[in-house]
């Protein structure tokens, strides 16, 4: 059974969810995902995954890089899988495109899984810990973030990042 939980977050609310292994979701209120993977019988409450994800996001949203990763559950493919697991080397304040993350993955350096690529990253159910707002455009524009582009820019900016750099940063 899945216990869930709230987050203020200065960008925004923030649901969280677990399971007895681990945090398995962590969405903003404006992730078209939102949810997604909560069957109807789940709880509201508390627990040390839950509790370890908000003290997490407490140093993140203070602008310093939190030192652990909570114990995290990730539900989904394989391949999904090894690209949440990539994006979680990303270093902070830095970004990567979603070509560099699908050399990373690929299995056949032949025909690299870039759009595949760009749909996990899409899914991932953990955002800010497994942090896909690292990820950008091979032509250096911010792209595809679930819960908005205005929320990456924020992220981006929280870590230090100069947005100035990419091409369609204007107006956010």
């Amino acid at each position: 059974m899945k216990t869930i939980s709230y987050y203020n977050s200065p960008i925004g609310k923030i649901l969280l969810a677990s399971d007895e292994q681990g945090l398995v979701g962590l969405w903003l209120d404006t992730d078209r995902y939102y949810g997604d993977i909560l069957a109807k019988n789940y709880s509201e409450g508390e627990n040390e995954y839950l509790v370890s994800a908000k003290k997490w996001l407490d140093i993140y949203f203070q602008g310093k890089e939190p030192t652990f990763t909570p114990q995290l559950h990730f539900t989904g493919t394989d391949f999904q899988k090894r690209v949440w697991q990539a994006l979680l080397k990303i270093p902070y304040g830095t970004t990567i495109t979603y070509k560099k993350i699908a050399v990373q993955v690929a299995k056949d350096k032949e025909h690299l899984p870039i759009r595949a690529t760009g749909g996990a990253v899409g899914r991932n159910h953990i955002c800010i810990i497994v942090p896909c707002h690292r990820v950008v455009g091979v032509n250096h524009n911010l792209t595809g973030y679930a819960a908005g582009i205005d929320k990456k820019i924020k992220l981006l900016r929280l870590e230090g990042v100069d947005i100035s750099q990419f091409k369609n940063h204007i107006n956010h």
